[in-house]
């Protein structure tokens, strides 16, 4: 389903630093989870240079796993979905609503996994960026586990609605809400083209990247970088144009040519 087959394993667990013989277990996946979302970067950078996004495995291990880039949620889970469908997890895809930006209506573009373990269900999301969870988390209503400081929770609503929660000095938040209801690489691949070019999507026209770290999370969105941590308020401050492919490579980890890093600058720059 999530073409496993065509994935080049070591080369991918080489990319996120995980050691020792993968089995389809818990620890396994908490591991893999944890390494690949401390490794690979969230990020938007072929969208904001008019790029085609592709899906198909190869194309995603060429670029997150050779390239060292990172990607968008839809590459980020459909990378994780390869890797725990070769290893031998059981995978399913789920389509989300983004409830980041207060009372808004969105429309379901954000795709992430569910893993079932043991006859149990796992919430596991490589690609909602810097807010995402480190490791995955228990799907069962009333979950609430800690992360190395960072909170997470999992509410049912009506309809079987499941919401991901986060913990804030101010309170939960909702991060994103999804059905009961299975999603395929073809799903995914509808939602990839919405982001990558609809004229309302947030990915076009501008540089955006994440990196969920367990002691720091950080956000670069246009010119505007944010620092989170669990024990501070958070930290911002904006990246220039001249700064921004160092701040990219020394922060994100994000490695570009020099005709993506010209490019890149055009667009930070308002200059396309």
């Amino acid at each position: 389903m999530w073409g496993g087959e065509e994935l080049d394993l070591d080369a991918y667990l080489a990319r996120i630093g995980y050691s020792g013989a993968p089995a389809p277990d818990l620890a396994t996946l908490r591991a893999l989870h944890r390494a690949h979302v401390a490794t690979i970067p969230f990020e938007n950078l072929d969208v904001a240079l008019g790029r085609r996004v592709s899906l198909g495995v190869k194309d995603l291990e060429a670029k997150l796993v050779a390239r060292r880039r990172g990607g968008y949620c839809y590459e980020q889970n459909g990378l994780l979905a390869a890797a725990l469908e070769r290893i031998g997890f059981q995978v399913a895809g789920r389509g989300a609503r983004n409830r980041t930006r207060g009372d808004a209506l969105t429309p379901i573009t954000h795709a992430m996994l569910v893993v079932t373990v043991g006859g149990e269900q796992w919430l596991a999301d490589a690609g909602f960026g810097w807010q995402g969870p480190l490791e995955p988390v228990p799907l069962a209503d009333g979950t609430r586990v800690e992360q190395d400081g960072w909170v997470f929770g999992v509410g049912i609503e009506a309809e079987g609605v499941h919401v991901l929660r986060s913990l804030r000095p101010e309170g939960w938040t909702d991060l994103y809400s999804f059905a009961p209801h299975t999603l395929y690489p073809v799903d995914f691949e509808l939602m990839n083209h919405y982001s990558s070019s609809h004229p309302r999507s947030r990915f076009l026209g501008q540089v955006v990247a994440h990196l969920p770290g367990a002691e720091v999370r950080r956000a670069l969105v246009r010119d505007g970088l944010t620092s989170m941590r669990t024990d501070r308020a958070p930290e911002e401050r904006r990246v220039g144009p001249d700064e921004l492919v160092g701040t990219l490579a020394e922060l994100f980890g994000i490695e570009l040519d020099d005709e993506e890093a010209a490019g890149l600058v055009q667009v930070h720059s308002g200059e396309i």
